[in-house]
């Protein structure tokens, strides 16, 4: 492996050979040596930080849940909490969890309860510093945490991330949302409800339907959510076979 990698690739890199199975740990070692200044000439735009920690996410969502004791995993809610909590990830000389990626980076700190309107109070330096200046609520639908009728996980670029999201949004949507034109309501799955804040409230929702065609333009739609099954929250299937080089 070139130690001539930067941030970006060695992301990139991490998440392709996590997909195809292969040795990841020179990569994760690399990307735990990174130093600070790398990072920031790496990170400069909006678009290198969200394909990098979704990189980054999905590629360390697989590589610790097979690492984890499976029996841990099925004990109940505080075992779960735990996988996502504890600090497990070293990124440049600092360890963050997965939740710290999600919430803290790609959803510029804000907690992960709370509906998204409550922001994690004390942020530390190196998240204030590399986190999304806003919230973009389409890393909900790129996040290898939700198997069900999720688009393949995607190895994201900084020149292609936002077709790429905007490409797996509109499969999703397609396969998780129904509307009954004559009741005039949209069935969602619940992420919109955990995270509606992040989308601008029901209003906002009913505007992001509208702009990716899962309902008409002309319709503002009364919302359901459908249930969750919190049994299969930690599955991860990062489709091996949809790998993008």
């Amino acid at each position: 492996m070139s130690t001539q990698l930067d941030p970006l690739s060695v992301s990139a890199d991490l998440l392709y050979t996590v997909k195809t199975e292969g040795d990841a740990d020179p990569l994760r070692e690399r990307l735990a040596a990174l130093d600070r200044s790398q990072l920031e000439r790496a990170l400069a735009s909006r678009e290198d930080k969200l394909s990098f920690w979704l990189n980054c996410y999905n590629a360390y969502a697989q590589l610790l849940l097979e690492e984890e004791d499976p029996d841990l995993i099925d004990g109940g809610l505080l075992e779960r909490w735990k996988f996502f909590a504890r600090d497990r990830i070293p990124v440049g000389g600092v360890w963050l969890s997965l939740n710290d990626i999600e919430h803290g980076l790609l959803r510029s700190s804000k907690q992960p309860w709370g509906f998204g309107y409550v922001p994690r109070l004390f942020p530390s330096s190196f998240e204030r510093h590399f986190r999304l200046a806003e919230c973009d609520p389409r890393v909900h639908f790129a996040l290898g945490h939700d198997t069900e009728h999720s688009p393949p996980i995607a190895v994201y670029s900084p020149r292609d991330v936002d077709e790429d999201l905007d490409i797996a949004i509109e499969w999703f949507l397609e396969e998780n949302v129904t509307y009954d034109s004559d009741e005039n309501t949209a069935t969602v799955p619940r992420l919109f409800r955990q995270y509606r804040g992040d989308f601008g409230g029901t209003y906002g929702i009913i505007g992001f339907l509208r702009e990716y065609n899962a309902v008409p333009t002309d319709t503002t739609p009364s919302l359901e959510y459908e249930r969750v099954d919190r049994s299969a929250e930690l599955d991860v299937d990062l489709n091996a076979d949809d790998v993008r080089p």
